[in-house]
């Protein structure tokens, strides 16, 4: 990151691809709440009676765990424990790499649109989510803070294709508390892209979290935690 002067742009914010010199650099992050039944009922909720629902991250927030943050003193296979919370939550789930954007998407036609998939943890301020739930306010903070967003490397979808089904699973000190399978989702990949893309004009380097199965829980410093989707890739982190 530069630091030449108080109005220099950042780095952008890129993911490695396997396989290619070239990166991913993203533009935005978007993610899909409660699409998989059996995680909106452990929320407390229905998952019969609503449509998907999006909220985002900031792009700084994703970051490829394998590398970490140089600029930030991220070592690789680290995620810093964040600020205001006592309650830190893991949600792995299936990350999506937008190549050629659009609005108004049919379903029929949404996987032409993706170049890349990954896995990705969507970190979660649960104490901050649930206060804000409760007061009807929003729920930003708990979602978009720093590295809240640690990534596998992404693969080719003209490497891997467009998986529907595959193993999806996280484990916290060798414990496995996630374990479920992509064809479990509520709204698969096309209906997501589909939703979304009638309330923005996706664009080339947006990603898309499409949301986690159940056994979500707390980890805190000092926890290890592994996770991966089968034939997209694995990840290791320790909580510092």
């Amino acid at each position: 990151m530069s630091t030449s002067g108080p109005f220099t742009a950042p780095e952008a914010t890129s993911l490695p691809i396997i396989g290619s010199a070239e990166r991913f650099y993203v533009h935005r992050v978007y993610c899909v709440g409660r699409n998989y039944a059996d995680h909106a009922r452990e929320m407390g909720n229905d998952p019969d009676r609503e449509a998907p629902f999006f909220f985002a991250k900031p792009a700084d927030a994703v970051f490829a765990v394998d590398e970490g943050v140089p600029a930030y003193s991220v070592a690789p296979h680290t995620v810093p424990f964040p600020s205001e919370t006592d309650n830190l939550h893991y949600e792995m789930e299936l990350v999506v790499a937008i190549g050629v954007g659009g609005a108004d998407i049919a379903a029929a036609d949404a996987l032409t649109h993706v170049v890349g998939y990954g896995g990705g943890v969507d970190l979660t301020r649960r104490d901050l989510q649930n206060a804000a739930k409760a007061l009807r306010r929003p729920w930003d903070l708990s979602k978009g803070f720093d590295f809240s967003g640690p990534c596998t490397a992404l693969v080719a979808a003209s490497e891997v294709g467009h998986p529907a089904s595959a193993r999806i699973w996280l484990n916290v000190d060798g414990v496995t508390h996630q374990d479920g399978d992509l064809a479990d989702q509520i709204w698969p990949v096309p209906d997501v892209i589909a939703a979304l893309s009638r309330f923005v004009a996706l664009r080339p380097g947006d990603l898309i979290f499409t949301g986690t199965p159940a056994g979500v829980g707390r980890i805190g410093p000092g926890s290890a935690v592994t996770a991966g989707i089968d034939g997209v890739g694995d990840l290791a982190f320790h909580v510092v």
